[in-house]
């Protein structure tokens, strides 16, 4: 297992990603490939929970389009991801925020991490 691990780690390059956690909200900017052209899009949202170690990790975003509530995973060392940007951190007591699902309005508010100066 080591051996695997090791020549995963060596063919996948490692980005200098922020650190973020579930309760963040982050914007997520990725190239898509349409044909010949290509073009960055965003999405932006709160992240429901990181999953996975290493190569394989992945985390779950949600947002509210249109009172539709759409959720998108994304791999850590995915190419198409170009950068991530955290734009609020949130207090969250656990590591997968599932009961978001099924709040709206006002009740999906999620309390602001205070920082000190």
């Amino acid at each position: 297992m080591d051996f695997l691990n090791e020549i995963s780690n060596e063919l996948t390059k490692a980005k200098e990603l922020p650190k973020f956690k579930s309760g963040d909200q982050v914007t997520v900017y990725y190239t898509i490939k349409e044909g010949k052209k290509e073009r960055t899009q965003f999405f932006k949202g709160v992240v429901l929970q990181r999953k996975g170690s290493g190569n394989t990790e992945t985390f779950t975003i949600r947002k509210v389009s249109n009172g539709v509530g759409v959720e998108r995973i994304f791999p850590i060392n995915s190419p198409i991801i170009e950068k991530i940007v955290v734009e609020r951190e949130g207090r969250v007591r656990r590591s997968r925020i599932f009961y978001m699902r099924q709040r709206f309005g006002k009740k999906a508010r999620i309390k602001e991490k205070r920082r000190i100066i």
